[in-house]
């Protein structure tokens, strides 16, 4: 799990950036190239989660991502085109975002609870905090080839990794793997659409949340506090670090919580932080303080979260793949937030605000929901 976190923790902050200095692209093209690069990892994530769950043959298609993810590194570190970029982006990324879900899939079919769910989480994490800054270091000592260089040998780590898992896997027979594809198909159809769609639409509203937090915090720094900078580096570098210790908590706590219990209870914290934000930091003390129920917030959305998709959904490689998209979604819709919130009398701050909104509104639905579950399977046992 760490190094897949660190593959995609070293490629997707620079992908921007290399783009243009490596590639040629322009500032409108970045964005076009963005954002099929993003839609191909949705697509492309759940096409191959549908697949895993059909025979409950996750390590196999982790193998398959692997694969393409590597094949996506050797193009960009091999070619010099940026139309070869493009579509190396668009026909590989999707398969390669899959792996990541279905390590978390793979987990769950294992008997992972949902503490193990959790730290594998803080695990992805870990690596999100060292890649970045690992990389950048690359491309300010040795150019930004080299930073791609880096990414090749990292995706070969990752399909040597997938080959080793799958050997020592026990295969089960195809019958038992048909049957139990049939199971989840039943079970899916039995929870009802509906439902699923719900859980997905609370999520992409938290993440939405989060994510618009996170990308205008140098702004509200900058612009309503009036600080330097460094300032927003500093607080999200501290929310970083304390991300890793709230997962392991967390992790602890699944084993005397349900998963929905904390997920609501990470969402009230999260509520009183972007309240916090929006209406009363006015300096850096407060502000780096308040990175503490941030992490909190963090950890129970992105950990528990997870947990929460696999228990609602039954099938554990659409409900790792669902999960991740809903940060895709989030980030999307992260966008016009901003520009809205930012251009209202509150400035920057009305981000912060619009985000405990979106919060409260988004852990109603993930209540709603968890109590519709609760008893349709309730009815369900009785029948």
């Amino acid at each position: 799990m760490f190094l897949w976190g660190f593959q995609f923790s070293f490629l997707n902050p620079a992908l921007a950036f290399l783009l243009v200095e490596l590639f040629g692209a322009t500032a409108a093209q970045v964005g076009g190239i963005l954002a099929v690069y993003n839609i191909s990892g949705l697509v492309g994530s759940l096409v191959v989660a549908r697949v895993a769950d059909r025979r409950s043959d996750y390590l196999r298609w982790v193998v398959v991502s692997g694969i393409s993810a590597l094949a996506l590194a050797v193009v960009l570190f091999s070619t010099a085109s940026l139309t070869v970029v493009v579509l190396a982006l668009a026909l590989l990324g999707g398969p390669a975002a899959g792996g990541v879900p279905l390590l978390f899939a793979q987990l769950r079919k294992a008997g992972g609870r949902p503490a193990d769910v959790v730290r594998a989480r803080a695990l992805f994490s870990l690596a999100w905090v060292g890649g970045p800054p690992l990389a950048t270091f690359l491309i300010a000592a040795f150019g930004a080839r080299a930073e791609l260089g880096a990414i090749l040998v990292i995706a070969s780590l990752n399909v040597l990794t997938a080959l080793m898992m799958l050997r020592s896997e026990r295969r089960p027979a195809a019958t038992s793997g048909d049957r139990v594809g049939e199971d989840l198909e039943e079970e899916f159809e039995a929870l009802g659409r509906a439902k699923i769609a719900v859980i997905v639409l609370a999520f992409v509203v938290l993440q939405a949340s989060n994510s618009a937090a996170v990308t205008s915090m140098a702004l509200f720094t900058t612009r309503s506090l009036g600080l330097g900078v460094e300032w927003a580096g500093i607080t999200l570098g501290v929310s970083a670090g304390l991300e890793i210790p709230a997962l392991l908590l967390v992790a602890r706590l699944t084993e005397r919580f349900p998963a929905w219990a904390l997920v609501v209870q990470g969402c009230v914290v999260g509520a009183v932080y972007f309240t916090c934000m929006g209406f009363s930091v006015t300096g850096p003390i407060l502000l780096v303080a308040l990175q503490v129920l941030n992490a909190w917030f963090f950890a129970s959305l992105e950990g528990v979260g997870l947990s929460l998709f696999q228990q609602i959904i039954p099938k554990p490689g659409l409900a790792s793949s669902l999960f991740t998209n809903t940060v895709r979604l989030g980030g999307v819709l992260a966008g016009p937030i901003i520009s809205i919130a930012g251009a209202s009398v509150l400035g920057y701050r009305g981000v912060f605000a619009a985000s405990g909104v979106l919060t409260v509104i988004g852990v109603a639905l993930v209540i709603a929901v968890t109590l519709w579950t609760r008893r349709t399977r309730a009815l369900a046992a009785v029948s």
